[in-house]
Parts: C-alpha cells; sequence; structure tokens
C-alpha cells in the first residue's frame, strides 16, 4: 500500500505501513529521477570526451581502442557490484537513509576523482604514451574514468534499493527498468550535449572539468534539499561543497594551469599556442613560434599529436610534402588544368595550385581545418572551390573528371581505414579525366613493410600503373612516401622547375623526383587487398600506427599535446 502527503508544495515524506520508514512522495522521486538522468549524461559525456583527450597520446588504433572500450565497460561492471553491495540496508528507515546517503554521495567521489585527473593527466599521460603505447592507454584510461565511471554506475543499484523499500518490496521489478531506462536516456543526451555544445566550444580539459562540477553540483542539490532522508546530511553537504569548490577553482584556473607548459621548446624554437580548434574531428592547434632577429616566425598546423604542416611568417611552406605533392603533379601533368584536393590541411598546396591558374576544388571533412586554414595560413575560399564533406562521399558524386587528384588524408596516426580500400580507389578512378593521374602523401614504416605492401596491393587493384617516391632522409624509420597512379600507362615525367623550394629541401626533392623506386617484388611481399567487407591487413596496419605514435610523442613537447 503506497499513500502520498498532500501539501501546497506537493512534496514530502509519508510512513509506510509495512516498514514504519520515511519513503519520498511522488515529486520527490522525480528528483531522484532527475539526478540519476543528469549522471547518465555525465558518464558518457565523461567518456566522449576522454576519447578525444587520450587521442593525441596512444592515437585512434584498433589495438588502443580496444583498451578504451575494455576499461570502460569493466568499471561500469564494477560500479554495478559495488552499488549492489553497498544497497545492503532495505525496509528500515535508518536503512533507506543510508542508502540514500551513498547514493547522493556518489556525484560528488566522480567529481573529485575526475578533478585530480584533470590535474595530473597533461603531465602523466605522454609518460605513459613513450613507456608503452597499448599499456599506457589501459593505465590512462583508469586514470581519467575509472573511479568516476564506478561511482555514477553504482547510483543504479542504490536507486533500485531506495524504489524497493518505498514498494515494500512487492513492485515487480522495483523500478529496476526505469531507472536504467532514465540513466540510458541521460545518456543520449549527455553525447549530445556533449559532441554539440561543449567539444566546439571549450577545450576538452575544460569541458572534463564542466563536466565534474555538475556532478558535485548533483551532490549538493540532495543535500540541500534531499529528496529521501539522509543518514548525515552534514557530512554529505561538507563533501559536496568540496567538490563543487575544487572544480569551480580548477575551471576558473584552467587556461593558467596549462600555460605553464608553455612556451615549449621545440626543433630549436620557443613555442605558445596561438589558437585552439575544436571540432567533432579532433583539436586543431596553431602554434607559434617566437620571433627571431628579424621579426620573422613560425607557424605549426598542429591536429591531435601530430604536425600537419609548417609555414614562415611571409606565408612559404616548410614542409618538404608540399613541395613534392606539387612537383610530382606537374611532372606527369605538365599541363595541369584542374585539380581535386582531398584533404584541406593548412591549405598550401591547393593555394599554390591555384596561383598558377589551375581551376581547384579541395574536399574537406572539419569545418575547423577551414577556418584554420582561411584566419593563419592566408587560404582564399575564392580562389579555392570547397567542398565540407567526406571524401569518400564526395568521390561517388564527383561532378567532373580531374587531370590530378591529390590524396593527403590524415586521421590520428594514417589515413582512416575506409579510405584505403579497393572500394574508395574504384570511386576515386572515376574522378580522373583521359591521362589523369592520382597523387597520395603516405607515410611509410620501413620497419614494417607489410603495411605498405598492403596499401601497394590495394592501389594496383585499381590504379595499376605506379610510380613510387621517397625522399633519402637517413636513420628515418617513419617516413612520406609519394605515389602516382593511374589506370593508363604513366608518360616519362617531365622536368619541372625547383627554384622556388627552400633551400633545406631542394636538393633532397630533386634526388627523389630523379630515383623514382622500382616497385619490386620486395615491396608488394605480403601485400593483401583490402575492400570495404574485408581487411586481414587491420592488425599489421594497427601494429604500425602504434609504434609511430609513440615515436611521436616521444618527439613533441607535452605542452603540444594537451587539449
Amino acid at each position: 500500500m503506497r499513500r502520498f502527503l498532500a501539501g501546497a508544495a506537493g512534496v514530502g515524506y509519508i510512513p509506510s505501513p509495512e516498514s514504519g520508514g520515511l519513503y519520498p512522495t511522488l515529486t520527490l522521486l522525480m528528483l531522484l529521477y532527475a539526478i540519476l538522468f543528469i549522471t547518465g549524461g555525465a558518464v558518457l559525456a565523461l567518456e566522449l570526451l576522454a576519447s578525444r583527450i587520450l587521442t593525441p597520446y596512444f592515437g585512434v588504433s584498433l589495438t588502443i581502442w580496444t583498451g578504451i572500450l575494455s576499461i570502460t565497460l569493466l568499471a561500469l561492471a564494477l560500479g554495478y557490484w559495488v552499488g549492489g553491495r553497498l544497497a545492503t540496508a532495505r525496509g528500515a528507515a535508518a536503512g533507506v537513509a543510508r542508502v540514500a546517503q551513498r547514493f547522493a554521495l556518489m556525484p560528488a567521489i566522480a567529481a573529485f576523482a575526475i578533478v585530480a585527473a584533470c590535474l595530473v593527466y597533461p603531465y602523466a599521460f605522454p609518460l605513459l604514451a613513450t613507456s608503452d603505447l597499448v599499456l599506457g592507454a589501459f593505465v590512462a584510461c583508469i586514470v581519467l574514468l575509472f573511479v568516476p565511471l564506478v561511482a555514477a554506475s553504482a547510483m543504479n543499484p542504490l536507486l533500485v534499493a531506495i524504489l524497493l523499500a518505498r514498494g515494500g518490496g512487492r513492485t515487480g521489478d522495483a523500478g529496476a527498468g526505469t531507472v536504467y531506462f532514465v540513466s540510458t536516456i541521460g545518456s543520449v543526451a549527455g553525447v549530445l550535449v556533449t559532441a554539440f555544445g561543449l567539444i566546439p566550444h571549450v577545450s576538452n580539459f575544460s569541458a572534463t572539468l564542466a563536466v565534474a562540477l555538475v556532478l558535485a553540483l548533483l551532490s549538493a542539490a540532495a543535500a540541500a534539499r534531499p529528496p529521501v532522508p539522509l543518514a548525515a546530511r552534514g557530512r554529505l553537504g561538507m563533501a559536496a561543497g568540496g567538490a563543487t569548490l575544487l572544480a569551480v577553482l580548477a575551471l576558473w584556473q584552467a587556461d593558467a594551469y596549462l600555460g605553464r607548459m608553455c612556451p615549449a621548446n621545440f626543433g630549436g624554437r620557443s613555442w605558445n599556442v596561438e589558437a585552439r580548434f575544436g571540432s567533432l574531428f579532433g583539436t586543431v592547434k596553431i602554434l607559434r613560434s617566437a620571433p627571431d632577429d628579424g621579426g620573422q616566425f613560425v607557424r605549426i598546423y598542429f591536429q591531435d599529436g601530430l604536425v600537419q604542416n609548417t609555414v614562415a611568417s611571409d606565408g612559404r611552406s616548410l614542409s618538404f610534402y608540399t613541395y613534392a605533392l606539387e612537383a610530382l603533379s606537374y611532372a606527369y601533368r605538365p599541363r595541369l588544368s584542374s585539380a581535386l584536393v582531398l584533404g584541406l590541411g593548412a591549405g598550401i598546396v591547393p593555394m599554390r595550385l591555384a596561383a598558377q591558374g589551375v581551376a581547384v576544388e579541395a574536399v574537406e571533412i572539419d569545418p575547423s581545418s577551414l577556418a584554420a586554414a582561411t584566419r593563419y595560413f592566408g587560404f582564399d575560399a575564392a580562389r579555392v572551390r570547397v567542398h565540407l564533406a567526406d571524401a569518400r562521399t564526395e568521390l561517388k558524386r564527383c561532378g567532373r573528371r580531374h587531370d590530378v587528384v591529390i590524396v593527403d588524408l590524415f586521421y590520428g596516426d594514417g589515413t582512416p581505414d575506409y579510405l584505403v580500400t579497393r572500394d574508395f580507389f574504384a570511386d576515386l578512378k572515376r574522378c580522373l579525366g583521359p591521362g589523369g593521374i592520382a597523387v597520395f602523401n603516405t607515410f611509410a614504416g620501413l620497419d614494417r613493410p607489410a603495411v605498405y605492401a598492403h596499401l601497394l596491393a590495394t592501389l594496383r587493384a585499381e590504379l595499376p600503373y605506379i610510380a613510387l617516391y621517397r625522399p633519402d632522409w637517413p636513420g628515418s624509420l617513419h617516413v612520406n612516401s609519394f605515389i602516382v597512379a593511374a589506370a593508363a600507362a604513366l608518360p616519362e615525367p617531365a622536368p619541372v622547375r625547383l627554384d622556388y623550394v627552400p633551400p633545406q629541401h631542394a636538393d633532397t626533392l630533386y634526388e627523389m623526383m630523379r630515383q623514382p623506386l622500382e616497385l619490386n617484388r620486395g615491396l608488394l611481399k605480403d601485400g593483401e587487398i583490402v575492400t570495404d567487407a574485408r581487411s586481414r591487413a587491420v592488425h599489421d596496419i594497427a601494429s604500425s600506427q602504434i609504434l609511430y605514435r609513440r615515436a611521436v610523442v616521444g618527439s613533441v613537447p607535452a605542452a603540444f599535446l594537451v587539449n
């Protein structure tokens, strides 16, 4: 039997005939569900932000994601078990008060753990990544997620216990279905708010602290207006107040705290973060060096742990690959009139082509890349038509055939899997005009040649005529490799002028252009054709990406990585 206390405010507690305890009215039950709903949102918000925080340090390979998901699910499972163990007091009012106390305390515990993790990870994660990338990802996930997820997921069985006591033990599933429904719907809301509200406008560091603040305020709200009697309301208030104060201070000082890591030394220069662009596709940073005696400086386009382009203050590219892509395009299509560039980055390559009268279109999935290129690297959208779309989708609806398609697509530690399949290359081939060529910027791990063999074998299945170029960089295990591919026989490359190339790259580019690599059995050994439906090469690719990420993290300052 259940009775509700009527009153002007519609809230209050009533005695239970079955147990003599005090239980919540319908309005206060809604407050319990609201707390659970918001906590469920915080859980998924934290998971989404954690994946973004971890990427610059550990990459986005299959192995890394296996670790992240495993730790996440383990934390949730343990939280459900812990919540069940804590929900041992049932029936008596004092027992319910203890369970309610634990329920209301969990968000504050999660908030303390999140703030502590945020203070630690900018300095700890680079060390974890350089020691062992896979094990480090597991440990990093534990640091960032484990305690908050255990605490948050423990709230579900605790609320079930409160509802079970309220119903005198005769309420079917005791409201368990509703509890998990509310929590899951809250998680959906948390993903949407984080993806479209926080990530594009706030740094991942600050957004994570904001999640901690919301959780702390939930415990504070429960202490100020307890939805059920609490065993120690004052203690809960102190814990909630402490968590709230800590989260507010951390948010207030977030920029100052991370700013202590700069200026950072890299490549013989001193660097600061000039700008940051957040989006659903990663964090883009613009790094600016201190000016030299002549007032000249350098900017780096830096995304999720990788240097994508380096540009002098006069707009001249300092990155070797930009000159290689341009030179190879003109070597094989001297009368180049139209080009499609897949992957915008800083926009250097399409702007160079446009300046020489080429009709250029560019495809870029990330709006933040376009904003960064326009604001800091002189990109002019009036001279290059930009399609904000996925490269795969845009190729399928390619409106014209081009003399050259330049492929410079990178995310995380390499090109996304679905952009290196035979199906993708078939779509690309349909965008090439008569005698058209595709020019690729790729990375080759010289210590793991089988990974590159998969790419060559797959590409050759659709574009069988291939020329391969690599710069001679002694001692480098991961080098840019440039591919020229076509459906018909390639002509002899024509001479191209290189007088505009910076001195530090001119000789290397000249030697590379003069001596293409022979596509022999050694380069194709163990290579398997990758399709959308089947990729037996995925583990080889993941292993190579792990090695590359470890080398990258070990070579750049920690200040570059934190986002």
